[in-house]
């Protein structure tokens, strides 16, 4: 989308969770707004989680507790305004005496049950597990508690869809290389790293919000030093057949202080992690390595009946927090919590600058950032977000909307119809507009991927690559074969010459 204005009331600079929040949040109340990515929305740290909507139970043994208070009322927030992307689940902890006492844990569970108002999720409990269960028969004793599920990297692009429904231009594959201010404005130059086009901006105010790059960005486009630093950790998954058939998720405590969830994943599948590793490097090259594989399935197996090995792994992501440097001893104990820091000497352009955060406070911060920011805009409107559905959440609840589906679209098939609900809620309707058959839907690319998505998903969410199709806006990758991938390759590149003729295994 190209620019249409002289000067902006803001660019946010980086398309991962945090800026596409505070795009919609900064959007909604009235300011102009352009968001650039270098890359894919959600395409390094926010799609790379564990994918979970979590107070964080074990940040309690690190006294987070102000933290943990946002994230647990924040839970509530996002499974009413995302219940298409976000649900609630159950999470079982094996009681393993000599790593944590029962009665500690009974304690951390009480303070998570309690710390925030819980409007919809169950209270915690103690378990026996008896002869059926999934665990190893040593493993007698445990405990169930509830967070959420979230599929993280459609939470990303729906705050995008958010932002430009209130009139933001949102511009992925796009680079910011300058930003110096001159005469109260911000005079910004980005990159189109598809056709190496560059277009000149001027903005009265920049978010960084360039998650593992947030402190690299001053000295490669503002030619000056970081405020702060980020410590950067390496989380990685691997992804298994499923090893129960159980719709719980499991929570592992390990000896060296870890701990490792075990989650239902895409039906057929188990997402084991996360690793916490210290890392340095390239955050665009960070990748598992045979280290933390071994970990996570000798962790696993050391809990379950079903034992797994190295050959089982049909798929592995990692990604970088960028967590606030604070010093700690270890990665696990480093801060999830979020600050900012906000430039504005004299009569000068602000700038403000996001360091840390977690994907279950994104909004919180969106809000307070923006807060921050509207101190320069006093025409702003109030902020909005806490009650605002996200695109495609306005349904009563999944099973509502399936059978509504179902109803209006009797050709297709239930798999299908649980599938659209889960990725686009009611914006399957855009997807589906008014289509009498399965056969007007196009060539099923494999996995029930049709034309027709992969036409929406490429003419309204952003998508250019196979890659943001089959691992970002959906997961049939996980289904699809070689042979699938292929022909999906090929349609776009015939396609959608529109996109600069891209390479679309980028």
């Amino acid at each position: 989308m190209n620019l249409t204005r002289d000067v902006y009331d803001l660019l946010v600079i980086g398309g991962g969770i945090n800026g596409a929040g505070i795009a919609a949040d900064a959007a909604g109340r009235g300011l102009s707004v352009v968001l650039c990515e270098m890359s894919d929305l959600g395409s390094a740290t926010s799609s790379n989680s564990s994918k979970l909507i979590h107070g964080g139970l074990r940040y309690l043994e690190y006294y987070e507790f102000r933290l943990v208070r946002e994230a647990l009322a924040e839970r509530e927030v996002l499974l009413k305004n995302a219940p298409h992307i976000i649900w609630p689940l159950r999470f079982r902890l094996p009681h393993r005496p000599h790593l944590r006492p029962a009665w500690m844990i009974r304690a951390g569970l009480f303070l998570y049950d309690n710390l925030a108002k819980r409007a919809t999720l169950p209270a915690s409990k103690s378990l026996k597990f008896g002869a059926e269960s999934v665990l190893k028969p040593a493993m007698t004793r445990g405990f169930e508690y509830s967070d959420g599920w979230v599929d993280d990297a459609r939470l990303v692009v729906l705050n995008a869809l958010a932002a430009q429904d209130k009139e933001a231009t949102i511009k992925t594959r796009t680079r910011c290389i300058s930003a110096r201010r001159t005469d109260q404005l911000w005079n910004i130059t980005l990159l189109d790293t598809l056709t190496g086009n560059t277009e000149v901006l001027k903005s009265r105010s920049i978010v960084n919000a360039a998650g593992p790059w947030v402190s690299s960005l001053f000295k490669d486009a503002m030619g000056s030093e970081p405020p702060r630093q980020v410590r950067l950790v390496k989380g990685s998954h691997i992804i298994v057949p499923r090893i129960h058939d159980e719709p719980e998720a499991y929570i592992l405590q390990n000896e060296d202080g870890r701990i490792v969830f075990v989650i239902p994943y895409e039906d057929r599948f188990s997402l084991i992690g996360t690793t916490d590793q210290e890392y340095v490097g390239d955050p665009a090259r960070v990748a598992i390595d045979q280290g933390e594989i071994d970990y996570l399935i000798e962790v696993t197996n050391q809990h379950f009946r079903r034992q797994i090995n190295a050959a089982d792994v049909v798929r592995t992501y990692s990604g970088v927090r960028p967590l606030l440097d604070d010093n700690a001893g270890s990665a696990q104990a480093v801060t999830r919590d979020y600050t900012f820091e906000v430039d504005a000497p004299g009569n000068q352009a602000p700038l403000i600058s996001i360091f840390g955060g977690k994907i279950t406070t994104y909004r919180k911060l969106s809000e307070a950032a923006v807060d921050k920011l509207c101190e320069h805009f006093p025409d702003s409107k109030p902020k909005w977000t806490a009650d605002a559905r996200l695109p495609g959440g306005d349904f009563e609840s999944q099973p509502a909307l399936q059978e509504e589906l179902a109803r209006r679209y009797p050709w297709l098939p239930n798999q299908l119809i649980t599938r659209y609900v889960r990725t686009y809620g009611t914006l399957c309707y855009r997807l589906l507009k008014d289509m009498s058959s399965l056969s007007e839907m196009g060539t099923d690319f494999g996995a029930g991927l049709y034309e027709a998505e992969v036409r929406y998903l490429v003419d309204h969410e952003w998508a250019i690559t196979v890659e943001d199709i089959l691992w970002r806006r959906t997961k049939r990758g996980l289904y699809m074969t070689e042979s699938d991938t292929d022909r999906l390759t090929a349609y776009i590149n015939h396609h959608c010459d529109d996109r600069e003729k891209l390479s679309v295994n980028q």
